[in-house]
Formats: C-alpha cells, structure tokens, sequence
C-alpha cells in the first residue's frame, strides 16, 4: 500500500480531535458566556461545567485513549512494512466508528448507540494488532 494511503485514515483521526477541540472550546465559551459555569470548581475538574461541556469534554479525552494504539500501530506498520490493504479497510473501519461515536457522544450521547460504534472500533484495532503480531513473528527474519 502506498504511504498516503495508509496514513490518510490517521490524518482524519487527527482531523477529529482538532474538531473536538475547537468544538469544545465553542460550548466553553458560550457556557460562560450563559453564567453557567462554576468557577471555583471548573479550575480542578470538569464537575464545574455543564452537561453538554463535559459531553464534549469527554468526547475529546477519548480520543487520546484507544487511538494511541491505533497511532503507534500504524507506525509499527509503516516501519516494519506491514500495512497492506486488510490492514488499511481495518483502519477505516476504526477511524470510521470513531467519527460515529464521537457524533452520538456529542449530541444524543445515547449510549445503545455509542457503544455499537464504540465496540466495532475496538475490536478492528484489536484485529489489526493480531494481524500485525502474527506477520512480525511469523514473518522470515529480513537480513
């Protein structure tokens, strides 16, 4: 596969907690903006904030949990050249059901929705770490 392909999946990725991030700082400012915010608690967590903040606020800290290994992975992969076409529709698969949980967790936040996305995510990350492991140690030894 060729190296545009096997990183614009973690381009999007990227692309969404960016997203989320100026989101977040949108419905920051227009809760503080509203008086409904509490400073004094606001400063140690996010308790301070109201429900729709945190819901974003929730949705971007996400994006630093499971993606990293789907970051690190694709890097192994790139390194190590094991990124073929299973592993680039795997990659979509999770950037994909990533872009619908953060879509239901900052509006709905149904979770009979969320973890749907949420699950099929995980299990193609933990699909294409299998795949990744078996080609490493399965592989001949490259001189």
């Amino acid at each position: 596969m060729s190296i545009p392909a096997i990183l614009l999946p973690v381009f999007v990725q990227v692309a969404l907690a960016f997203v989320l991030l100026i989101h977040l700082g949108a419905v920051r400012a227009s809760a503080i903006r509203a008086g409904g915010v509490d400073e004094k608690r606001v400063v140690l967590d996010d308790t301070g904030w109201p429900v729709n903040v945190r819901q974003v606020s929730n949705c971007l800290r996400n994006q630093f949990e499971f993606p990293v290994l789907f970051y690190a992975l694709v890097a192994f992969a790139l390194i190590t050249r094991q990124a073929d076409l299973p592993f680039v529709v795997l990659s979509w698969i999770f950037v994909l059901s990533r872009l619908v949980h953060a879509a239901v967790h900052v509006t709905s936040n149904n979770v009979r929705l969320r973890f749907p996305a949420f699950a099929l995510g995980v299990l193609a990350l933990l699909i294409m770490w299998m795949l990744f492991a078996i080609g490493i140690l399965f592989s001949p030894v490259m001189p």
